[in-house]
């Protein structure tokens, strides 16, 4: 099985669209992914996952399942520098979340005071859970940190979601804190993300990715991937540094 997690295109997060540049990228997406054997496409609420998928699923005359769990993973905790309870719990200053190795262990991350006075670690669970469902209804059923591979085969799933709900989802596949992709990786707006299963022992089944945040499709069209979701390269150059 192939699971393809997509980060909706360049948003304008005050209407919750996207921007001119964005439905030029959704545009670029749909020329690589329509074409694909795809057994079935899923979607986030929110307007900016659904106005990505909508040129994919018109190319394709296909429609998505709507799946509130792959909305954007806003869970709301004091970061650590600013004491405050109103920032995602995937925004931390690198040193914060370097200066504690719980959070770059499993399951040792759910023990960091901050997260648990959040309830991080129960909202976690609840998104993975709802993916774990759905992987069940087409062959794959969780047992403990592998896929019991009940009816083995090669669909391809493709969900539209958001850059905080795509690492949450790929850290639950592959076993790691979700604090290390939250942290380590930055998903530019419409990128894929590939995991694939590997049976490499009849019946049990283990997901690896086989691609993280492509954007050849933008490569590809001429376009230069937006910053969205990335911090300033060289501080005090302009660029986003909070």
């Amino acid at each position: 099985m192939k699971l393809l997690f997509i980060r909706h295109a360049d948003p304008d997060y005050v209407r919750d669209d996207l921007t001119e540049t964005g439905i030029k990228e959704a545009a670029c997406l749909a020329e690589r992914i329509a074409p694909l054997e795809v057994r079935d496409y899923f979607v986030s609420p929110f307007g900016r996952a659904k106005a990505t998928a909508a040129p994919t699923l018109l190319r394709a005359g296909r429609t998505a399942e709507e799946c509130p769990w792959l909305q954007e993973f806003y869970v709301s905790v004091r970061r650590p520098d600013l004491r405050d309870g109103s920032h995602v719990c995937w925004d931390w200053l690198p040193q914060d979340y370097l200066g504690d190795a719980r959070l770059r262990s499993d399951p040792a991350w759910r023990e960091n005071e901050i997260l648990c006075e959040g309830g991080v670690g129960e909202a976690y669970d609840r998104v993975a859970a709802a993916l774990d469902a759905l992987l069940a209804r087409y062959g794959y059923e969780r047992e403990g940190l592998l896929y019991r591979a009940v009816r083995p085969n090669t669909d391809t799933l493709v969900f539209f979601c958001h850059l905080g709900s795509a690492c949450l989802l790929m850290s639950h596949l592959i076993n790691c804190s979700p604090m290390v992709l939250w942290q380590g990786i930055a998903l530019a707006p419409s990128s894929v993300s590939t995991l694939v299963t590997e049976e490499r022992r009849p019946g049990l089944a283990a997901f690896r990715a086989s691609s993280i945040g492509d954007v050849s499709h933008l490569y590809a069209a001429g376009l230069t991937p937006s910053f969205a979701g990335r911090f300033c390269e060289i501080y005090g150059n302009g660029e986003r540094v909070d």
